[in-house]
């Protein structure tokens, strides 16, 4: 097996155990850890396509991580317009 292809699996496990946990109630969809797994697996998928590239799949990852990625600025605006948080 090609290190694109443990890349890709790796990317893949990622996003499958993302989804299984936000499906199962354990991870918020919106919080930084799922969006991250998502950003991060369908990243590497997408490095995994650039040695087998397959148009359809880039677009499905392409997208995939671009929304992860818009999420999680968007989590880091809402946290900045917040302030820090004052320990008790």
């Amino acid at each position: 097996m090609a290190w694109t292809d443990v890349v890709g699996v790796v990317g893949v496990i990622m996003i499958l155990a993302a989804y299984a946990a936000a499906t199962m109630g354990r991870l918020d969809v919106k919080g930084a850890l799922s969006l991250s797994a998502n950003a991060i697996g369908a990243t590497l998928i997408l490095l995994s396509l650039s040695v087998d590239f397959n148009l359809s799949a880039a677009i499905v990852e392409g997208v995939w991580a671009l929304v992860a990625l818009v999420g999680l600025v968007r989590l880091g605006v809402r946290r900045l317009r917040a302030g820090p948080r004052q320990a008790s």
